[in-house]
Protein backbone atom coordinates (compact mmCIF):
# COMPACT_ATOMS: atom_id res chain seq x y z
CA UNK A 1 0.00 0.00 0.00
CA UNK A 2 1.51 3.90 -0.73
CA UNK A 3 1.34 6.21 1.73
CA UNK A 4 0.84 9.62 0.75
CA UNK A 5 2.13 11.50 4.52
CA UNK A 6 4.66 10.50 7.06
CA UNK A 7 2.80 9.52 10.14
CA UNK A 8 3.78 10.63 13.39
CA UNK A 9 4.03 8.41 15.79
CA UNK A 10 2.47 9.09 19.38
CA UNK A 11 4.56 7.23 21.94
CA UNK A 12 2.60 4.78 24.20
CA UNK A 13 2.62 7.59 27.41
CA UNK A 14 2.86 5.36 30.88
CA UNK A 15 0.78 8.12 32.88
CA UNK A 16 -2.51 8.40 31.45
CA UNK A 17 -5.17 10.94 32.58
CA UNK A 18 -8.96 11.08 32.39
CA UNK A 19 -11.83 12.08 34.70
CA UNK A 20 -10.40 11.33 37.98
CA UNK A 21 -7.17 13.15 37.66
CA UNK A 22 -6.20 16.83 37.50
CA UNK A 23 -4.03 18.90 34.88
CA UNK A 24 -2.35 21.87 34.83
CA UNK A 25 -1.68 23.45 31.34
CA UNK A 26 0.55 26.76 30.80
CA UNK A 27 2.00 28.09 27.61
CA UNK A 28 1.17 29.48 24.33
CA UNK A 29 -2.37 29.94 21.98
CA UNK A 30 -1.61 26.28 21.38
CA UNK A 31 -2.12 25.27 25.31
CA UNK A 32 -5.01 27.63 25.30
CA UNK A 33 -6.92 25.96 22.95
CA UNK A 34 -6.03 22.05 23.70
CA UNK A 35 -7.14 23.22 27.41
CA UNK A 36 -10.23 24.71 26.26
CA UNK A 37 -10.89 22.00 24.62
CA UNK A 38 -10.82 19.86 27.30
CA UNK A 39 -12.56 21.90 29.61
CA UNK A 40 -15.41 22.10 27.41
CA UNK A 41 -15.71 18.47 27.64
CA UNK A 42 -15.81 19.12 31.66
CA UNK A 43 -11.94 17.57 32.27
CA UNK A 44 -10.56 19.05 35.49
CA UNK A 45 -8.13 21.45 33.23
CA UNK A 46 -7.11 24.68 34.20
CA UNK A 47 -5.56 26.46 31.77
CA UNK A 48 -2.95 29.37 31.67
CA UNK A 49 -3.70 30.85 35.48
CA UNK A 50 -0.99 33.82 34.36
CA UNK A 51 -3.10 34.17 30.62
CA UNK A 52 -1.02 33.16 27.11
CA UNK A 53 2.55 33.09 27.61
CA UNK A 54 4.66 32.48 24.70
CA UNK A 55 8.68 31.86 25.65
CA UNK A 56 10.48 29.33 28.15
CA UNK A 57 11.61 31.97 30.87
CA UNK A 58 8.42 33.68 31.36
CA UNK A 59 6.63 30.28 31.88
CA UNK A 60 9.44 29.31 34.43
CA UNK A 61 8.79 32.39 35.89
CA UNK A 62 4.82 32.38 36.24
CA UNK A 63 5.52 28.61 37.68
CA UNK A 64 8.19 29.84 40.35
CA UNK A 65 5.79 32.59 41.98
CA UNK A 66 2.58 30.28 41.88
CA UNK A 67 4.97 27.60 44.06
CA UNK A 68 6.48 30.46 46.25
CA UNK A 69 2.59 31.74 46.71
CA UNK A 70 3.87 35.26 45.56
CA UNK A 71 0.56 37.78 46.75
CA UNK A 72 0.87 40.85 43.88
CA UNK A 73 0.17 44.06 44.83
CA UNK A 74 0.08 47.28 43.59
CA UNK A 75 4.07 47.53 43.81
CA UNK A 76 3.74 44.76 40.73
CA UNK A 77 1.66 46.61 38.16
CA UNK A 78 1.95 49.86 35.97
CA UNK A 79 -0.73 52.33 34.49
CA UNK A 80 -0.42 52.66 30.65
CA UNK A 81 -3.11 53.50 28.03
CA UNK A 82 -6.06 54.01 30.41
CA UNK A 83 -5.58 50.27 32.19
CA UNK A 84 -3.48 48.94 34.92
CA UNK A 85 -1.02 46.01 33.91
CA UNK A 86 1.21 43.18 34.83
CA UNK A 87 4.39 42.28 33.12
CA UNK A 88 4.13 38.82 34.85
CA UNK A 89 0.69 38.53 33.60
CA UNK A 90 -1.66 38.30 29.74
CA UNK A 91 -3.52 41.44 29.05
CA UNK A 92 -6.88 39.42 29.96
CA UNK A 93 -6.22 40.79 33.56
CA UNK A 94 -5.30 44.25 32.68
CA UNK A 95 -8.06 46.65 33.70
CA UNK A 96 -8.98 50.17 35.03
CA UNK A 97 -9.46 49.23 38.96
CA UNK A 98 -6.23 47.66 40.11
CA UNK A 99 -7.88 46.06 43.57
CA UNK A 100 -10.05 44.14 41.31
CA UNK A 101 -7.19 43.06 39.18
CA UNK A 102 -5.47 41.97 41.78
CA UNK A 103 -8.15 39.96 43.02
CA UNK A 104 -8.10 38.16 40.03
CA UNK A 105 -4.41 37.50 39.97
CA UNK A 106 -4.20 36.24 43.22
CA UNK A 107 -7.12 33.96 43.35
CA UNK A 108 -6.20 32.62 39.99
CA UNK A 109 -2.60 32.15 41.31
CA UNK A 110 -4.01 30.58 44.71
CA UNK A 111 -6.16 28.01 42.85
CA UNK A 112 -3.74 26.81 40.46
CA UNK A 113 -1.16 26.40 43.44
CA UNK A 114 -3.78 23.99 44.60
CA UNK A 115 -3.99 22.39 41.34
CA UNK A 116 0.05 22.25 40.67
CA UNK A 117 -0.14 20.26 44.57
CA UNK A 118 -2.67 17.88 42.85
CA UNK A 119 -2.24 17.49 39.90
CA UNK A 120 -1.15 14.37 37.55
CA UNK A 121 -0.03 16.06 34.87
CA UNK A 122 1.46 19.51 34.16
CA UNK A 123 1.29 20.62 30.03
CA UNK A 124 3.89 23.25 28.84
CA UNK A 125 3.59 24.40 25.37
CA UNK A 126 7.03 26.85 24.60
CA UNK A 127 5.95 28.50 21.43
CA UNK A 128 9.23 31.17 20.73
CA UNK A 129 12.73 31.29 22.03
CA UNK A 130 12.87 34.81 21.61
CA UNK A 131 11.79 37.20 25.26
CA UNK A 132 11.01 40.72 25.55
CA UNK A 133 13.50 42.26 28.64
CA UNK A 134 13.08 45.95 29.86
CA UNK A 135 15.85 48.25 29.22
CA UNK A 136 15.49 49.57 32.63
CA UNK A 137 15.80 46.27 34.42
CA UNK A 138 16.23 43.60 32.12
CA UNK A 139 13.58 41.93 33.32
CA UNK A 140 12.08 39.13 30.65
CA UNK A 141 8.30 40.34 30.60
CA UNK A 142 5.32 38.19 29.68
CA UNK A 143 3.28 41.09 27.56
CA UNK A 144 4.94 44.20 26.46
CA UNK A 145 1.00 45.30 26.37
CA UNK A 146 1.28 47.59 23.51
CA UNK A 147 4.17 50.01 25.00
CA UNK A 148 6.93 51.54 22.72
CA UNK A 149 9.17 49.04 21.24
CA UNK A 150 12.24 51.51 23.02
CA UNK A 151 10.42 49.98 26.52
CA UNK A 152 12.55 46.83 25.21
CA UNK A 153 15.30 44.74 24.66
CA UNK A 154 14.84 41.77 22.14
CA UNK A 155 16.70 38.73 22.93
CA UNK A 156 16.66 35.18 21.20
CA UNK A 157 17.25 32.61 24.56
CA UNK A 158 20.26 29.80 23.72
CA UNK A 159 19.48 26.17 24.97
CA UNK A 160 21.48 27.28 28.31
CA UNK A 161 19.10 29.75 28.91
CA UNK A 162 16.45 27.47 29.09
CA UNK A 163 17.91 24.10 30.91
CA UNK A 164 19.68 26.40 33.30
CA UNK A 165 15.76 28.09 34.73
CA UNK A 166 13.61 24.62 33.85
CA UNK A 167 15.74 21.96 35.31
CA UNK A 168 16.13 23.51 39.17
CA UNK A 169 12.60 24.56 38.71
CA UNK A 170 11.25 20.90 38.01
CA UNK A 171 13.24 19.40 40.49
CA UNK A 172 11.41 22.67 42.91
CA UNK A 173 7.93 21.36 41.44
CA UNK A 174 8.42 17.85 42.27
CA UNK A 175 9.05 18.72 45.90
CA UNK A 176 5.26 20.13 46.30
CA UNK A 177 3.99 17.10 43.71
CA UNK A 178 6.32 14.03 43.82
CA UNK A 179 4.05 11.86 41.30
CA UNK A 180 3.63 14.93 38.63
CA UNK A 181 4.28 14.06 34.91
CA UNK A 182 5.82 17.37 33.09
CA UNK A 183 4.70 17.19 29.15
CA UNK A 184 6.36 19.54 26.98
CA UNK A 185 5.12 20.07 23.24
CA UNK A 186 6.39 22.97 21.31
CA UNK A 187 3.68 24.67 19.58
CA UNK A 188 3.13 24.43 15.77
CA UNK A 189 1.89 28.19 15.15
CA UNK A 190 5.06 29.29 13.42
CA UNK A 191 6.27 32.78 13.84
CA UNK A 192 7.31 34.50 10.67
CA UNK A 193 7.86 38.27 11.18
CA UNK A 194 11.19 37.51 11.89
CA UNK A 195 11.30 35.07 8.31
CA UNK A 196 11.07 31.32 8.25
CA UNK A 197 14.76 31.07 9.06
CA UNK A 198 14.82 33.15 11.90
CA UNK A 199 11.16 31.05 13.30
CA UNK A 200 13.13 27.50 12.40
CA UNK A 201 16.26 28.13 14.50
CA UNK A 202 13.93 29.12 17.44
CA UNK A 203 12.13 26.49 17.08
CA UNK A 204 15.26 23.95 17.31
CA UNK A 205 16.36 25.99 19.95
CA UNK A 206 13.07 25.09 22.00
CA UNK A 207 13.11 21.22 20.79
CA UNK A 208 16.87 20.93 22.17
CA UNK A 209 16.28 22.39 25.60
CA UNK A 210 13.02 20.12 25.93
CA UNK A 211 15.36 16.98 25.37
CA UNK A 212 17.91 17.89 27.35
CA UNK A 213 15.19 18.45 29.92
CA UNK A 214 13.56 15.06 29.51
CA UNK A 215 17.16 13.25 29.28
CA UNK A 216 17.63 14.56 32.49
CA UNK A 217 14.54 13.67 34.14
CA UNK A 218 13.76 10.18 32.11
CA UNK A 219 10.27 9.39 30.69
CA UNK A 220 8.85 8.69 34.55
CA UNK A 221 9.06 12.47 35.02
CA UNK A 222 9.37 14.21 31.88
CA UNK A 223 7.93 13.69 28.13
CA UNK A 224 7.56 15.16 25.10
CA UNK A 225 4.27 15.24 22.60
CA UNK A 226 5.19 16.41 19.36
CA UNK A 227 2.48 18.89 17.91
CA UNK A 228 4.77 20.76 16.15
CA UNK A 229 6.25 17.32 14.43
CA UNK A 230 2.50 16.70 13.61
CA UNK A 231 1.81 19.87 11.85
CA UNK A 232 4.86 20.17 9.85
CA UNK A 233 5.92 16.37 9.20
CA UNK A 234 2.50 14.46 9.05
CA UNK A 235 0.06 17.62 7.80
CA UNK A 236 2.52 19.45 5.77
CA UNK A 237 0.25 21.27 3.47
CA UNK A 238 -0.95 24.83 3.94
CA UNK A 239 -4.95 23.38 3.36
CA UNK A 240 -4.02 23.09 7.27
CA UNK A 241 -3.13 26.50 8.09
CA UNK A 242 -5.41 29.38 8.80
CA UNK A 243 -5.72 32.26 6.52
CA UNK A 244 -2.47 34.10 8.09
CA UNK A 245 -0.79 30.83 7.10
CA UNK A 246 0.72 31.28 10.80
CA UNK A 247 -1.75 29.35 12.61
CA UNK A 248 -2.92 25.67 12.32
CA UNK A 249 -6.47 25.05 10.96
CA UNK A 250 -9.74 24.02 12.56
CA UNK A 251 -9.34 20.57 10.87
CA UNK A 252 -5.50 20.54 11.87
CA UNK A 253 -6.16 21.29 15.54
CA UNK A 254 -8.82 18.65 15.95
CA UNK A 255 -6.46 15.65 14.14
CA UNK A 256 -3.79 16.92 16.64
CA UNK A 257 -6.21 16.80 19.76
CA UNK A 258 -7.16 13.45 18.52
CA UNK A 259 -3.76 11.93 18.66
CA UNK A 260 -3.11 13.69 22.21
CA UNK A 261 -6.05 12.65 23.74
CA UNK A 262 -5.20 8.71 22.16
CA UNK A 263 -2.11 8.78 23.77
CA UNK A 264 -2.85 10.40 26.84
CA UNK A 265 -6.72 9.52 27.41
CA UNK A 266 -7.39 5.79 30.17
CA UNK A 267 -10.19 3.88 28.63
CA UNK A 268 -12.44 5.19 30.89
CA UNK A 269 -11.81 8.96 29.75
CA UNK A 270 -12.30 7.69 26.23
CA UNK A 271 -15.83 6.27 27.16
CA UNK A 272 -17.35 9.32 28.89
CA UNK A 273 -15.57 11.60 26.59
CA UNK A 274 -17.93 9.89 23.56
CA UNK A 275 -20.95 10.65 25.23
CA UNK A 276 -20.34 13.86 26.35
CA UNK A 277 -19.50 15.09 22.57
CA UNK A 278 -22.97 13.78 21.72
CA UNK A 279 -24.24 16.42 24.07
CA UNK A 280 -21.77 18.64 22.54
CA UNK A 281 -23.09 18.52 19.22
CA UNK A 282 -26.79 18.75 20.43
CA UNK A 283 -25.42 22.22 21.61
CA UNK A 284 -24.36 23.16 18.62
CA UNK A 285 -26.90 22.67 16.16
CA UNK A 286 -29.59 25.90 15.83
CA UNK A 287 -33.27 25.42 15.53
CA UNK A 288 -35.54 26.75 13.01
CA UNK A 289 -37.83 27.79 15.94
CA UNK A 290 -35.90 27.46 19.55
CA UNK A 291 -39.85 27.69 21.35
CA UNK A 292 -40.73 24.32 19.27
CA UNK A 293 -42.77 21.68 21.52
CA UNK A 294 -40.33 19.04 18.97
CA UNK A 295 -37.26 21.02 20.08
CA UNK A 296 -38.21 21.88 23.77
CA UNK A 297 -38.57 17.84 24.11
CA UNK A 298 -34.95 17.26 22.74
CA UNK A 299 -33.22 20.14 25.18
CA UNK A 300 -35.14 17.65 28.37
CA UNK A 301 -34.12 14.41 26.65
CA UNK A 302 -30.34 15.90 26.70
CA UNK A 303 -30.52 16.67 29.91
CA UNK A 304 -31.60 13.45 30.98
CA UNK A 305 -28.52 11.56 29.30
CA UNK A 306 -26.72 14.13 31.33
CA UNK A 307 -28.18 13.28 34.29
CA UNK A 308 -27.51 9.57 34.03
CA UNK A 309 -24.00 10.22 33.18
CA UNK A 310 -23.66 12.22 36.06
CA UNK A 311 -24.83 9.30 38.32
CA UNK A 312 -22.58 6.41 35.89
CA UNK A 313 -19.89 8.82 36.65
CA UNK A 314 -19.88 10.74 39.80
CA UNK A 315 -16.20 11.54 40.31
CA UNK A 316 -17.38 13.74 37.03
CA UNK A 317 -18.31 17.04 37.01
CA UNK A 318 -20.94 18.01 34.02
CA UNK A 319 -22.01 20.75 35.98
CA UNK A 320 -20.82 23.32 33.32
CA UNK A 321 -22.10 21.16 30.95
CA UNK A 322 -26.02 21.42 31.99
CA UNK A 323 -25.69 25.08 32.65
CA UNK A 324 -24.87 25.04 28.78
CA UNK A 325 -28.30 23.12 27.65
CA UNK A 326 -30.40 24.64 30.43
CA UNK A 327 -29.61 28.13 28.87
CA UNK A 328 -31.01 26.56 25.68
CA UNK A 329 -34.40 26.95 27.38
CA UNK A 330 -33.64 30.28 28.06
CA UNK A 331 -32.94 31.21 24.25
Amino acid sequence: MIKFRTEVEIPEFNKKMGYRQRSLMIGSCFAENTGNYLQERCLPIMINPFGILYNPLSISHCLDQIISGKIFSENDLFFANGLYHSFSHHSRYSGPDPGQMLDKINAASSESLAYLKNASHLFVTFGTSWVFQLKENGNVVSNCHKLPAATFTRKRLDVGDITETWIPLIDQIRRINPSLQVVFTVSPIRHLKDGSHENQISKSILLIAIDKIISDFGNDRTTYFPSYEIVLDELRDYRFYAADMSHPSDVALDFIREKFTKGFFDNEAHSIINEVDNIILFLKHKPFNPKDNQYMSFIENQIKKLEILQKKHPFADFEPLMRKINEKKID
